[in-house]
């Protein structure tokens, strides 16, 4: 049995980056910052901050591409993959980054914006003429 499940709750660095793959599938991306507060062995309170890479495929990614903003508290979880890359100049770079399966934002209405839940199985409306899109409640307040 294996096992690799990430979860984290911590504040966008930037707006999140919303593009569509050439077969139309949706990508988003985006930054999450996450604080640690310890005391060092003087006593004195520290903050280590540690960056995080996000991304969120189809349909949640078009929700997280419409919601979220920069400073958003959310909730993301996923899994975590190592992926390596050529740059601009053929160097080989290497990432870590979560690949999210569910997202819930934190903040409060008066914050960043509404609270609320979004993944990927969300309940769908459809309209009159047959077009399916997501609902979303940000006024949702079940926490999972």
């Amino acid at each position: 049995m294996s096992v690799n499940k990430a979860i984290l709750v911590g504040n966008l660095g930037k707006d999140p980056e919303l593009r569509y793959t050439p077969s139309g599938t949706a990508v988003c991306t985006f930054s999450l910052a996450t604080t640690d507060r310890f005391k060092n062995k003087q006593g004195e309170q520290q903050e280590r901050t540690e960056w995080h890479n996000i991304v969120v495929w189809a349909g949640l990614a078009e929700i997280c591409g419409k919601y979220l903003t920069k400073g958003k508290q959310v909730y993301i979880e996923g899994r975590i993959q190592n992926r390596s890359y050529d740059d601009r100049d053929g160097n080989k770079r290497y990432i870590s980054e979560i690949v999210a399966n569910e997202m819930q934002m934190l903040s409060r209405a008066g914050d960043q914006g509404g609270g609320g839940s979004a993944r990927p199985t969300s309940p769908v409306a459809e309209s009159s003429a047959g077009s399916q899109e997501p609902t979303f409640n940000p006024d949702d307040d079940i926490p999972f």
